[in-house]
């Protein structure tokens, strides 16, 4: 009989030896659960730290805020400042960006020059559109001589020179199939007289150019003097072909 009992004793170790309490299941559970919850907390921190670090340099500009700059647009071109610089074709220390931001009406202050360094609105001002892009407002774009319309995306500032509208700035197009014509084309930054609130008053919309950023006569050369010599200009258009398919938005 003690022997039986002996044998009865060894299965009951045996079997109950694989078996966690309830209690045990939880506490795992809850750790496994917490490991998950902490990856995905920093997951998403990292992300918020990025998405963030352009908010908190948009929010530190003093814009005019009768005429503030689209945080999007800003976005974007800061996005493709950042990475021409890391592609070396800005230097290290480049701190100034110029936005056109073509969505709005031509007869409102749609150019920015910006410090970066300095948290600074440095330039906001007038500038007009080519001829067949567009009335008040621009709609077509065109990368193609004589099509007398503006180019799209991201620029490098290059010399100046004194030409047939006066005081100028050469532009190199960074984005392929988009601007890449613009030497070519000579598609240039300049002034001119019909880049003005009494033009508009008098047409319903400020004059149009040949394809070229045109800025106020009198703001020609203190705008150009800031930006020239390998600095970036962006002219945005919410063109969902273009915002897709430029390598310095999508890099």
């Amino acid at each position: 009989m003690k022997g039986f009992y002996s044998i009865i004793g060894l299965i009951y170790v045996v079997t109950t030896s694989f078996y966690l309490s309830p209690g045990a299941v939880v506490k795992n559970e809850k750790i496994k659960t917490t490991k998950v919850e902490r990856v995905i907390e920093t997951k998403s921190g990292n992300n918020a730290e990025t998405a963030s670090s352009s908010e908190v340099l948009y929010k530190s500009i003093a814009f005019d805020p009768e005429h503030e700059l689209n945080y999007e647009v800003f976005s974007k071109a800061l996005t493709g400042f950042e990475n021409l610089r890391k592609a070396g074709l800005l230097t290290e220390d480049s701190h100034l960006l110029t936005i056109c931001d073509f969505s709005m009406s031509s007869n409102t202050k749609r150019l920015w020059v910006i410090d970066l360094n300095e948290k600074k609105v440095l330039f906001n001002s007038l500038v007009a559109h080519g001829k067949n892009t567009g009335e008040e407002f621009a709609t077509n774009f065109s990368n193609r001589e004589s099509s007398l319309q503006s180019s799209l995306g991201f620029y490098i500032t290059d010399a100046t020179y004194q030409g047939d509208n006066g005081y100028s700035l050469r532009l190199l197009g960074m984005d392929k199939g988009f601007n890449d014509a613009a030497y070519r084309r000579a598609i240039v930054m300049h002034g001119a007289n019909y880049v003005s609130d009494e033009f508009a008053a008098m047409h319903k919309r400020i004059g149009r150019s040949w394809g070229c950023p045109a800025v106020p006569k009198e703001l020609t050369q203190p705008i150009i003097n800031t930006i020239k010599g390998r600095n970036l200009l962006f002219i945005y258009y919410p063109d969902q072909n273009y915002l897709s398919s430029s390598e310095w938005l999508n890099a």
